[in-house]
């Protein structure tokens, strides 16, 4: 056995069940950027639309074509990452709703469905404040009479309003809220039926019942990944739905090496700063190189023991995060894609 990262699609299941009971009668988004924050794209969406889950939000278009790939026409797939004709003329052939934050992008959407005789889905992104593109407050009333033009003219369907939020204190959240239904008002005042509005993510999501409006788009929760600093997973009612395994190597007296390494995604800061999971409980983390990691030993130990870095019965990610002043998503995302994913 080599290092694996065992992903529990069941967990997973319980988890977007949490979620979607919590958010009600909000839609819930499941957002898989980062390969399904690391735990595979396409078994991770195959269970999700299983479980009727029927949003799936992509950053980019590339892994907007593998959920199609692997789910087929049924579910909705929002993309915002959306660089360049080839990749709009790709988005609109495969029906994405794509996220337009700028005025530019907007323009190259319609001409590329015009010039393919088709009607591109979008939903128009408002910035907040969190600057993470989207069109500025005050071009706000221009986009969206440029809007009008364009789905009198058939190119442009406005499927939705959304926007990023920083979640970073209560009351900037309500400052991005009241920009957010301003931005929602002119579109209506515009002559929309309303469009389905989009604003919250895990956390907001969560916790505020005024952010989540007709869709919430979750990432790290649906995986079990809690905020640092925040409610514990119990509390949450979710769990990490990925444990992370590693064989021992060899054994040098108390010391144990393990074969699981930086190269592997193992942060290395988390030397002296955290325990990992042995058959016979609890060891420190002692050493990490870029191949292997050496662990406090235990009575009996033998090649071929399994030892589990975080997960199941063991540290969760972002239990790992917080001794080294990160988020859980951070250590979840080091694992590298050439460790082998199992799935049950």
């Amino acid at each position: 056995m080599t290092s694996v990262l065992h992903v529990d699609l069941d967990q997973l299941a319980r988890n977007i069940a949490v979620v979607r009971d919590r958010v009600a009668p909000a839609a819930l988004m499941l957002v898989v950027k980062d390969d399904a924050y690391g735990h595979g794209v396409s078994e991770v969406v195959r269970r999700t639309v299983a479980e009727g889950v029927g949003w799936i939000g992509a950053f980019d278009v590339a892994t907007a074509l593998q959920v199609r790939r692997a789910v087929g026409d049924g579910p909705r797939i929002f993309v915002w990452m959306i660089v360049g004709e080839s990749a709009i003329r790709t988005a609109l052939d495969a029906d994405l709703d794509l996220g337009v934050g700028d005025a530019d992008l907007l323009e190259e959407v319609a001409d590329t469905a015009r010039a393919r005789g088709i009607r591109a889905r979008i939903h128009l992104k408002i910035d907040t404040g969190l600057h993470r593109n989207g069109i500025r407050p005050e071009e706000w009333t221009d986009a969206v009479a440029r809007v009008v033009m364009l789905a009198r003219e058939g190119v442009v369907e406005l499927a939705g309003v959304w926007s990023h939020i920083a979640e970073a204190s209560d009351e900037e959240d309500d400052l991005s809220r009241a920009a957010f239904e301003h931005a929602v008002a002119a579109v209506t005042d515009a002559g929309f039926d309303r469009p389905l509005r989009h604003l919250a993510a895990s956390a907001a999501s969560s916790a505020r019942a005024e952010f989540r409006y007709d869709l919430v788009r979750v990432g790290a929760f649906c995986y079990g990944i809690r905020p640092a600093g925040g409610p514990a997973d119990a509390e949450l009612g979710i769990a990490p739905i990925g444990s992370w395994e590693a064989a021992v190597l060899s054994v040098d007296g108390d010391r144990v090496r393990i074969d699981v390494g930086a190269l592997d995604g193992l942060v290395s800061a988390l030397t002296g700063r955290v325990e990992v999971t042995t058959p016979a409980g609890p060891r420190a983390l002692l050493a990490v190189d870029e191949v292997s990691a050496v662990v406090a030993g235990w009575d009996g130990v033998r090649a071929g023991d399994v030892v589990r870095i975080y997960g199941t019965d063991a540290a969760s990610p972002t239990d790992l995060a917080e001794t080294i002043g990160t988020i859980g998503e951070e250590i979840a995302l080091r694992v590298s894609p050439l460790v082998e994913r199992r799935y049950r």
